[in-house]
């Protein structure tokens, strides 16, 4: 049982991480549209978060996995699919050195393309943080209950113990 809390607990600090890095992303795509910042620097901030995001989301997604919680689960299997074949469609083999594999980096924001793909990107990270909002609303209602459930079955063997008389209160 105290497991379980320990799960929620970290899944709880993910969900509140995911929703951090999206953020952190819209607030860069919203301060590059309204010239705050130039397209190198935005790629640059974007970019750093990208791959800790896939790593955050997808250990989550295996953790819900491991330890049976399905809904969790199938709710965040499409998006990491989804962000594990961007990060390894990148890794594709070309015909630059002799078959030496290089990065196509689809998974990462182009400075010279991100005027052209701003509204996408902004639409993308506004689904992405949805997303990440109702996963943390699932995973604090999770938490709740659980806590709930710990909290009244510590308080029946309190109970328990105290009418046995083997516990006593001093004051």
């Amino acid at each position: 049982m105290a497991w379980e809390l320990f799960l929620w607990l970290l899944a709880f600090a993910a969900a509140i991480a995911l929703i951090g890095f999206s953020a952190y992303q819209l607030i860069c795509l919203s301060d590059l549209e309204f010239d705050y910042i130039n397209p190198y620097d935005l790629s640059s901030r974007i970019n750093a978060v990208v791959v800790p995001e896939f790593m955050v989301q997808g250990t989550l997604c295996i953790l819900f996995l491991l330890t049976w919680h399905w809904f969790p689960f199938l709710l965040m299997a499409p998006i990491t699919y989804y962000h594990t074949k961007l990060y390894t469609s990148s890794l594709s083999y070309g015909f630059m050195v002799g078959y030496i594999p290089y990065m196509t980096r689809k998974h990462l924001i182009d400075v010279t393309e991100i005027f052209r793909l701003l509204n996408e990107e902004k639409k993308y990270r506004i689904i992405k943080l949805a997303f990440y909002c109702s996963i943390f609303i699932i995973v604090i209602y999770r938490n709740s209950c659980l806590s709930q459930l710990l909290f009244f079955y510590l308080w029946k063997m309190i109970i328990g113990l105290w009418s046995l008389g083997s516990f006593s209160i001093c004051f």
